[in-house]
């Protein structure tokens, strides 16, 4: 590694998962198998909200930014992970590393904002219906969709900004599968201090902000079922937010174990494979599989188009 011109010349190389020949092959075929389903689901979710006119309303709007982000975090990580299982180097450089970074960032900031502009949705549906229309105007969706991406670009830059900061002279090797971010603190041999606050300073506040928003809409959602008087429509209500609850419900509790304080770079692996690549994989089934309205559109473009079910 050179002492000179660092920041510029530094590679780093990822550990990954193993080196025995057989594993090697067998999670490059589970991973690639993960990576084409979540491609397929997500961005063929998106392509179905956007063909269809009746699915232009805040809340697949809302999910449909949440099915393109979950494919820009898959595409960050994936790809690379996939090469390096039968790269001889598994080098990454410098900007390479950076890039990957931003991306990721970029896609889970976004996701807890649409999260939880999702719940609000579904609290305004819930317990304001008669006044949906006006509570959730298009144009407000438009302009909490346009703020997510804005927030989320200044967030991930803020933080990647911050890592050219930092020299790295103990080690190029990353005990992981991706560049994140606390491994790189780990190898830097400049003081990370400042990098450590703006995380608190930063990123705390969003987590704190969007999971409130969150806790307050299901408390109210609650509160209101609990209310009715009809079996139909608790059953309904639920069912209105079943899909949501589970999908923000398994995002939390792998966000909170992934943003944990943690020493060892081994025991930060299994969180980030389920935080990375299969909750992404997961949410458009999640979403589509008990939607009444995406199964019926899906069946909708089945028939135009004579494919067979």
């Amino acid at each position: 590694m050179t002492t000179e011109n660092q920041s510029l010349t530094i590679e780093f190389i990822l550990i990954g998962f193993t080196d025995h020949p057989v594993l090697k092959i067998l999670l490059f075929l589970v991973f690639i198998a993960i990576y084409l389903i979540t491609m397929v689901g997500n961005l063929g979710l998106v392509a179905l909200i956007f063909m269809e006119h009746r699915l232009h309303i805040p809340m697949y709007i809302f999910l449909g930014n949440l099915a393109f982000m979950d494919s820009c975090c898959s595409c960050a990580i994936t790809p690379k992970m996939l090469e390096n299982f039968f790269s001889k180097d598994r080098s990454i450089s410098l900007y390479e590393c950076l890039a990957q970074f931003y991306f990721l960032c970029l896609a889970e900031t976004a996701d807890c904002f649409l999260l939880a502009a999702m719940a609000y949705d579904r609290y305004v549906a819930i317990c304001s219906p008669l006044q949906y229309h006006t509570k959730m105007s298009k144009k407000l969706c438009i302009q909490m969709t346009i703020g997510t991406f804005i927030a989320s670009n200044l967030h991930s830059m803020i933080h990647v900004g911050l890592l050219l900061r930092l020299t790295f002279c103990r080690s190029n090797q990353i005990d992981h599968f991706f560049c994140d971010i606390l491994p790189l603190y780990r190898l830097s041999c400049t003081d990370p201090y400042i990098n450590e606050l703006m995380i608190y300073i930063f990123s705390m506040p969003i987590q704190i902000f969007t999971i409130a928003i969150v806790l307050v809409s299901y408390i109210c959602i609650l509160f209101t079922i609990f209310n009715m008087k009809s079996k139909k429509g608790r059953g309904k209500a639920f069912s209105t937010c079943a899909s949501h609850f589970l999908s923000v419900s398994i995002f939390y509790i792998c966000l909170l174990m992934y943003i944990r304080p943690f020493e060892e770079g081994d025991k930060d692996i299994p969180v980030a494979i389920f935080y990375t690549i299969v909750i992404p994989l997961l949410n458009p089934f999640i979403y589509s599989l008990r939607n009444k309205e995406v199964i019926s559109v899906l069946k909708k473009l089945m028939k135009n188009y004579n494919i067979p079910k």
